[in-house]
């Protein structure tokens, strides 16, 4: 007599239909192709398009960062940093990367 299986379920012993071997496997391929449509497919699409607005970023560009800012590119380095002009007097050095969006003309005077 065991303290976790009752003696009905022991009687019983193995269960009478054994499912196929290649289940299994017909299920993780299945998952597989699951997670490859709804994860990694959508994300490498917007990693694709990020890095083409990267690459877009040319000087007098309105642009929004990572942080909120929105201000004019106004000097675009080699090295991947710009300059952002947030108003007459205020410029900021950030790396290309945090760049969020390129916005229309004219929208920081809009603001």
């Amino acid at each position: 007599m065991s303290l976790f299986i009752s003696d009905a379920v022991a009687a019983a012993g193995a269960p009478a239909g054994q499912s196929s071997p290649y289940s299994l496997v017909i299920m993780l391929v299945v998952f597989g192709l699951i997670f490859y449509f709804m994860i990694l497919r959508p994300q490498q699409k917007r990693g694709k398009e990020h890095k083409k607005l990267m690459e877009s970023i040319g000087k007098g560009d309105e642009v929004l960062t990572n942080g909120g800012l929105i201000g004019r590119v106004a000097k675009v380095s080699e090295t991947g940093y710009i300059v952002i002009a947030l108003n007459e007097t205020t410029e900021v050095t950030i790396k290309r990367d945090y760049v969020t969006a390129v916005l229309p003309k004219g929208t920081m005077k809009a603001l």
